[in-house]
């Protein structure tokens, strides 16, 4: 059988290292291929999973792209020769790291793109999904706070914050993963720092309350309770919708925070707070299908306004993930 191309950016093999013989494995589909005996087996990889998923998630903030991300690591590393690696677990990190890097930065670049002549519209990208158990654990065991406040970091900075200050992987280490020299990828986890601590203490818990608040509006929408939604409204709350919204049957625009309340009570089925952008709005996306973006505004601890639009070219530029 022909061997696989190593994949590029992967250790090459030491120079050195005895020859390899070959094993003869019977795949699922009962056919019998060959695989070097320096091949990661599923096993080995297995032992350092739930590490290489804690890792993804603090770099990504999301449960399922992490998952995502350990799955392609699981296929590079697959293909590669590891029978000169003498951490394992170090090296598995540096794969999906780089792999988390490649997923920030595409990212990025979709929150950056325009799109013809339309202003793009925030990113979203779920911090609670289907799941909420297992994502719930993983948030707590990060805090929610700091996933919020790594938002503002640039792809480079959150990989070398969150595996220096996290991970305690060395500078050196990382140097090679973001192509700095190791001095430079410490200035660079410096700057992270601060701006994790001073963002931290201003602006995350802002944030982090106004997605609270957000969560909790939908879930009394969903028990129609109306006097718990009328007393998180400002008196002049406003609603709007888009014309693709308001033929969803997303309702027509409103004015004041009892015809608003009046209107989400007992409605609000298949919705999901989540965090736009670095900031907080709402979901509607029954069976995974996204179909309406909620965006909101707050005055004081109020909800001052909710925009709602559905247009598929807006929605098109919406970066989301269910599972």
């Amino acid at each position: 059988m022909e061997r696989v191309r190593r994949p590029t950016g992967l250790p090459l093999r030491p120079v050195g290292v005895r020859s390899r013989s070959l094993l003869l494995l019977t795949d699922g589909d009962g056919e019998t291929r060959q695989m070097d005996e320096g091949t990661l087996s599923a096993e080995r990889f297995e032992e350092h999973r739930a590490h290489l998923r804690a890792v993804a998630y603090r770099m990504l903030g999301s449960l399922s792209e992490a998952e995502d991300a350990v799955q392609e690591a699981w296929i590079k590393a697959a293909r590669a020769d590891v029978s000169g690696v003498e951490n394992l677990r170090g090296w598995l990190t540096t794969v999906v790291s780089r792999v988390c890097l490649d997923l920030l930065r595409s990212r990025k670049s979709r929150r950056e793109d325009p799109l013809d002549e339309r202003p793009v519209e925030p990113a979203v990208r779920l911090l609670r999904r289907s799941d909420p158990e297992a994502e719930l654990v993983m948030a707590d065991s990060v805090g929610l706070a700091l996933l919020v406040v790594m938002e503002a970091l640039s792809p480079v900075e959150r990989l070398a914050f969150v595996l220096h200050d996290l991970f305690a992987v060395p500078f050196a280490d990382i140097a090679p993963i973001v192509d700095r020299s190791p001095e430079t990828t410490q200035r660079i986890a410096s700057r992270a720092r601060r701006r994790v601590r001073d963002q931290g203490e201003a602006d995350a818990g802002d944030r982090l309350r106004r997605f609270r608040a957000v969560d909790a509006f939908m879930q009394a929408a969903r028990d129609g309770e109306f006097a718990t939604l009328l007393s998180m409204l400002d008196p002049e709350a406003t609603y709007r919708p888009d014309e693709a919204a308001r033929l969803l049957g997303a309702g027509t625009e409103m004015f004041g925070a009892r015809a608003i309340a009046e209107a989400f009570s007992g409605a609000g089925q298949w919705t999901q707070a989540v965090l736009l952008n670095g900031d907080v709005g709402v979901v509607l996306a029954p069976r995974g299908k996204l179909r309406l973006v909620l965006t909101v505004s707050f005055k004081g601890d109020r909800i001052a306004a909710i925009e709602a639009f559905a247009e598929p070219e807006r929605l098109a530029a919406v970066e989301l993930r269910l599972p």
